[in-house]
């Protein structure tokens, strides 16, 4: 029999209806997607100029993945403080705020002198982009029926996944016939129209929580003691939070280092290996949107097959990986080779929508963009902070093919990780859909669908 999953929303007049209309409710997830993928080609745009650094500046493979990994890095630590302040202050005012920040932070960029300062004006882009992806989540996940939830985080996620596409395209394009600086300037002023055009994004009604969830989440030091008391309690947002981090670390190695090595491996001009990696890419932002939907498809009669059908995936991307980037070795034209790469990427983005709505289902309606920054902290901290940086020690140790040949293993503890999570997932959401039910009768208030 099928379980309700999303049984409790307070103030939600209707659960499968617009929280404002479906005019509203578009227009935020087209301002929202748009702004997300404004901040991938951002966040992406300086991996397609890593073979002009090397010649430049002379920089080693790990600092290469640092300049990746440091932006990572300040989103984790800035997500959780953004988060909290976004839930019971203002959705859209926060938003607006990060991205005029991330944006003036990419544009400065390309006044940078040396390895110091790059580095560090790309920790400023980490600062603005920090708690934009758990505070656009909740945002889109409450202006829509909660029947729609995987699928629009699946695009909503998806929509980095297309942003890289570019930021890599446009990245090696502009460097081959303006100079590297020059691709900070041209993907930094967009982001600064969208945050111009944000104000216009309805925000919902911030939830009013119970004493105990209030003091929980009045400093951040609340909040950490308080999700280190939830994943005590919800062991399912633990092992999502781990398992979606490894198969992240998957991604996040393909997409900063795959035009590296095509570059090294098959020789290709750095503005011609951006382009091959940009469409592989681009084959993990379609495949996010369909995995997101089959996943949601599969746990309608049994929810934790969602669990079960995201653990065969990050299989099979490990079992497409792991060969195509040992193809060297067996002597595979390039095209076949990138065939067998974009495949794989194509599945590597399975986790990208369903992991946010998992978490989303397991924790308080009023602390959803936290309960999402949460994840955030984990997936840029354990997954897009670490892959770059450790496939950069591998192949300063090793090569970069051995390192992109072995780094897909990481698939295997991302599959572990969510059939344990099965295993409590119906359970941990009956018990935030009881909690919420009881408070509301407490408040002389009907229960109300999420």
């Amino acid at each position: 029999m099928a379980m309700d999953l999303h049984a409790a929303d307070p103030g939600r007049p209707n659960p499968e209806g617009y929280l404002f209309g479906r005019g509203p409710a578009w227009f935020a997830l087209v301002m929202t997607v748009g702004l997300m993928m404004v901040d991938y080609i951002d966040r992406q745009v300086i991996v397609s100029l890593f073979p002009h650094l090397k010649q430049e500046w002379g920089l080693s493979d790990k600092q290469l993945g640092s300049l990746v990994s440091v932006v990572s890095i300040t989103v984790a630590l800035g997500a959780m403080p953004i988060a909290l302040w976004a839930d019971r202050r203002s959705r859209v005012k926060s938003i607006v705020i990060m991205a005029t920040l991330w944006s003036v932070a990419t544009i400065s960029c390309m006044f940078t002198r040396n390895y110091g300062q790059l580095l560090a004006a790309r920790a400023l882009v980490g600062v603005g982009e920090a708690g934009y992806g758990s505070v656009g989540s909740a945002l889109i996940a409450s202006h829509f029926p909660a029947r729609m939830r995987g699928m629009l985080m699946a695009i909503f996620f998806s929509a980095g996944s297309f942003g890289s596409v570019l930021g890599v395209m446009l990245g090696g394009v502009i460097a081959s016939h303006w100079g590297w600086k020059a691709a900070f300037g041209v993907v930094g002023v967009p982001g600064l129209v969208m945050a111009l055009l944000y104000i216009f994004v309805r925000d919902y009604r911030t939830v009013e929580l119970t004493p105990r969830l209030d003091k929980a989440t009045q400093n951040t030091g609340n909040v950490v003691r308080a999700i280190v008391g939830a994943m005590t309690r919800s062991p399912t947002m633990l092992w999502v939070c781990l398992g979606g981090s490894a198969q992240v670390i998957v991604l996040s190695t393909v997409w900063a280092w795959l035009p590296s090595y095509l570059n090294r491996t098959q020789g290709l001009p750095p503005a011609k290996a951006a382009i091959s990696a940009a469409l592989v890419v681009l084959c993990g932002a379609v495949g996010a949107v369909i995995w997101g939907a089959v996943v949601d498809r599969s746990g309608r009669r049994r929810p934790r097959a969602k669990l079960y059908v995201m653990a065969l995936l990050c299989l099979l991307s490990m079992a497409l990986l792991m060969p195509a980037f040992g193809a060297p070795g067996m002597a595979l034209a390039h095209q076949q080779q990138l065939l067998w790469i974009a495949a794989g990427g194509l599945l590597m983005t399975c986790t990208a929508g369903p992991v946010v709505a998992i978490v989303i289902d397991v924790v308080h309606p009023g602390i959803r963009a936290t309960g999402a920054a949460v994840l955030a902290c984990f997936l840029n901290l354990f997954g897009l902070a670490a892959g770059p940086f450790i496939a950069g020690i591998l192949s300063d140790m090793w090569s970069l093919p051995q390192a992109m040949t072995t780094m897909p293993a990481f698939s295997v503890l991302a599959a572990l990780c969510f059939l344990i999570a099965a295993r409590s997932y119906e359970a941990d959401v009956k018990r935030i859909n009881d909690q919420v039910a009881d408070e509301a009768a407490a408040a002389g208030m009907a229960p109300q669908g999420a």
